[in-house]
């Protein structure tokens, strides 16, 4: 049975489960029981590397112990273990355990077992047992599946929380070029879709040696407030190969005073989607200076960004049209980043990149801690000829990205030129404009409606004929009915 189908046998059984209600439920369902078998799988071959390892998870909570014989506990039996023995042991792990400890501890911090049916969960646990988390291709084809599960989840667009389209983390990451030993940080990292990308860079372009994959592993850093997605996130990274992903914090990093980050824990790269068209909780705000003050999340993801990177650092964010041409503290950040940092690449991608999640513009913001911002590169990505929008069915893909890449001029960004779908900005010309950089393209001509008193007076007589016809035909209709 191939990984696809085993993932679709496991989500029907659930289907017939009462406890489980929604796509949220059941990911959250799937993730906790997937992540003990990726973990298991883990510390049995861990076991045989290294003698000295043993494993965080007690013996009778192991995978293995209760979960491996398909003639194992069912029924009432199972779901008393699992929800007064498994689930509370697991949440009280000692940290003295170490950092893989702390790992467990933290997924199974909120996570919740939804399932009523104990024969049910027999039938789930019998299916997950059908994958080998050791086998690599098993492994590499079921992280592509996953991520597939995380588009289908219907409730991704809520709180103004988007999963960014793996095309696009891709694309970032290959243009911000990180390299083992840079710092790395994802300050929202949602599922952990930028840090997945930016690792496979790593592992094509540079872990060419056994010293590079730790360097790799010991420089990420990454956050996540939410429950359900920090636990997607560390199983995503545990299928990415990483053993150890304590790095990603559950927590919400908007919560510390901004001047309580120090020097040292600065960054060489921020790589992030931060959630945008959400509000943030009473008094986060007062955690930044007076003119940075918001309950916009972006915006004050934005301005800590900034704080965050080491001198010579470099960022690729995602942000929405608003935040180009927004007023007020959306004004200042703009120039504080101008005067902070080199904003030299905006892309604009059309308003369909995110559905089915929203149907709003986007940008990615490409910018340096270096000298102040002296011109903008903007580049205008379109849909592909042929296809009036991109969708579920017809998502943006890599290739389509291509046409970008291949003008972006390597990591100096030399040979750019004007024309199609790039120009450039100057910096003062931006500040004449008020910060303003919602800026269209000057090489496409837009449509011409027309003038506007001429529209309207052209629609007040169409209006006008609608209402002569209705009434024409109400006194037909009434002769007939008379005679």
């Amino acid at each position: 049975m191939s990984v696809s189908t085993l993932v679709k046998s496991i989500q029907n059984v659930m289907r017939q489960d009462a406890g489980v209600d929604g796509d949220a439920q059941r990911i959250a369902q799937l993730c906790w029981m997937f992540f003990l078998k990726i973990v298991d799988d883990q510390d049995q071959e861990l076991d045989l590397l290294d003698d000295g390892y043993r494993s965080p998870v007690p013996a009778r909570l192991q995978w293995r112990s209760w979960a491996a014989n398909p003639e194992g506990i069912t029924g009432e039996e199972l779901l008393d273990f699992v929800n007064g023995e498994l689930f509370p042991k697991l949440k009280e792990l000692p940290s003295r355990a170490g950092p893989r400890a702390n790992v467990v501890r933290d997924v199974f911090e909120d996570a919740y077992n939804y399932m009523k049916s104990g024969h049910l969960m027999r039938q789930v646990v019998n299916k997950i047992n059908g994958v080998d988390f050791n086998d690599m291709a098993a492994r590499r084809h079921f992280g592509d599946i996953y991520e597939q599960i995380l588009n289908d989840l219907q409730s991704a667009g809520n709180a103004g929380e988007y999963y960014t389209p793996r095309a696009v983390t891709t694309f970032m990451a290959r243009m911000i070029d990180p390299a083992p030993g840079e710092t790395l940080l994802d300050p929202a990292c949602g599922t952990g879709g930028f840090l997945t990308c930016a690792i496979r860079h790593m592992r094509e372009h540079y872990v060419k040696r056994p010293e590079d994959r730790p360097r790799m592993e010991s420089s990420l850093r990454a956050f996540e407030k939410k429950p359900l997605p920090h636990m997607l996130a560390v199983t995503n990274m545990l299928l990415h190969g990483i053993k150890d992903p304590s790095f990603l914090r559950h927590d919400n990093t908007l919560a510390r005073p901004y001047v309580s980050w120090g020097r040292d824990e600065r960054v060489d790269i921020v790589l992030t989607n931060p959630p945008f068209g959400g509000k943030e909780e009473d008094g986060i705000e007062s955690n930044f200076p007076q003119h940075f003050r918001t309950r916009e999340t972006a915006d004050l993801f934005l301005a800590l960004i900034i704080r965050l990177l080491k001198p010579g650092g470099r960022a690729a964010v995602v942000l929405p049209d608003g935040s180009l041409f927004g007023e007020g503290v959306k004004t200042r950040l703009k120039e504080h980043l101008m005067k902070e940092c080199n904003l030299h690449t905006i892309v604009r991608l059309p308003n369909s990149v995110f559905r089915p999640y929203a149907s709003i513009g986007t940008n990615l913001l490409f910018f340096e801690k270096s000298e102040p911002t002296r011109d903008v590169w903007f580049w205008e990505h379109l849909v592909p000829e042929g296809q009036k929008a991109y969708s579920m069915t017809r998502p943006i893909r890599v290739e389509h990205l291509d046409a970008c890449a291949d003008w972006w001029g390597g990591t100096e960004r030399t040979g750019r030129e004007e024309g199609g779908w790039s120009w450039k900005v100057s910096a003062e010309e931006i500040k004449a404009r008020g910060y303003n950089l919602d800026i269209r393209n000057p090489h496409t001509e837009e449509e011409d409606l027309g003038d506007p008193a001429v529209l309207l007076e052209e629609l007040t007589s169409a209006e006008a004929e609608v209402v002569a016809v209705r009434d024409e035909l109400k006194r037909i209709l009434a002769e007939a009915l008379l005679r």
